[in-house]
C-alpha cells in the first residue's frame, strides 16, 4: 500500500521528517520500499514527493499479507500521513461470492 503525503494527489508539503522506518525494518514478513523520500542534512528521512513509501505484507494467504501490511505501516509515520483502509477488501469481496 502506498503511504502518501498529505494533500497528495494534489498539492502537499515536502520536508516532514519520518519516524518508524528502523522499528518497520525489524518487522517479521513486511517490507518497505522508498518513492518520494529524501535525507535532510541530519542524514534524517524526509518526504520529498507525494507518494512517499509502500508498504507490502507478506502472509500464506491474502488475510495475513494485509495484516502485515497494515502492522508495519502503522509503525511509520510523518505529518499528514495517509493510506487507504480498504486494501484487499475487493478480492475478499470477489471470493465470497
Amino acid at each position: 500500500m502506498v503511504l502518501a503525503s498529505g494533500g497528495y494527489p494534489g498539492s502537499f508539503e515536502k520536508g516532514k521528517k519520518i519516524t518508524g522506518l528502523d522499528e518497520a525494518a525489524g518487522m517479521t514478513d513486511f517490507l518497505v520500499f522508498h518513492g518520494g523520500t529524501a535525507l535532510d542534512p541530519e542524514g534524517h528521512f524526509i518526504t520529498s514527493g507525494g507518494r512517499v513509501l509502500s508498504a507490502v505484507g507478506l502472509g500464506n494467504s491474502l488475510e495475513e499479507a494485509i495484516a502485515k501490511a497494515y502492522e508495519g505501516a502503522s509503525a511509520i509515520s510523518f505529518e499528514n500521513m495517509h493510506y487507504r483502509k480498504d486494501i484487499g477488501q475487493k478480492a475478499f469481496r470477489q471470493r465470497r461470492k
